[in-house]
């Protein structure tokens, strides 16, 4: 089972976004698909978007009171990452509760890794967030330092 701490270390700041300018959800997965290709000099943006879309497709992965999952697997990274962002104003990510999405985990893996990682780390933020408590703090982070130290389990 992974710990608070070890879910916290996928977590960088130059892939958190406090203030997303996206209004829709296609916006959305773009302006975080861009961030995490510039921070590991990804090429396939598009490759990226696309299959994050493919999935988005599936059924969206806005699960209501303000939060979306958007994930998936590509040959496009070689690790496991997360980016996340918020949105004071909210966003459109069709969510199931037809509410304006405001935080968004965005988690991208290779199509194989060891330990099964991918699983873990979205079980993990599906737990952290279904706490009412440690959600609303979320989605009012302003900073890499406060959102690190909710996910840590800290001042809860």
């Amino acid at each position: 089972m992974m710990t608070s701490q070890e879910l916290a270390s996928y977590f960088r700041e130059s892939l958190c976004i406090f203030d997303l300018k996206a209004t829709t959800k296609r916006e959305a997965l773009a302006e975080m698909v861009e961030a995490v290709c510039a921070e590991y000099e990804i090429k396939d943006r598009g490759l990226i978007l696309e299959m994050l879309l493919n999935r988005e497709s599936l059924g969206s992965t806005a699960i209501g009171k303000g939060v979306a999952f958007p994930h998936g697997r590509t040959l496009a990274v070689r690790d496991l990452s997360i980016a996340f962002a918020r949105s004071a104003r909210g966003v459109d990510f069709d969510s199931t509760d037809k509410k304006p999405t405001h935080a968004v985990f965005l988690i991208i893996a290779p199509p194989q890794d060891r330990d099964n990682l991918y699983l873990q780390v979205l079980g993990r933020i599906v737990d952290l967030i279904k706490d009412d408590a440690s959600r609303e703090r979320v989605q009012a982070a302003s900073n890499y330092a406060e959102l690190k130290s909710i996910i840590e389990g800290q001042g809860l």
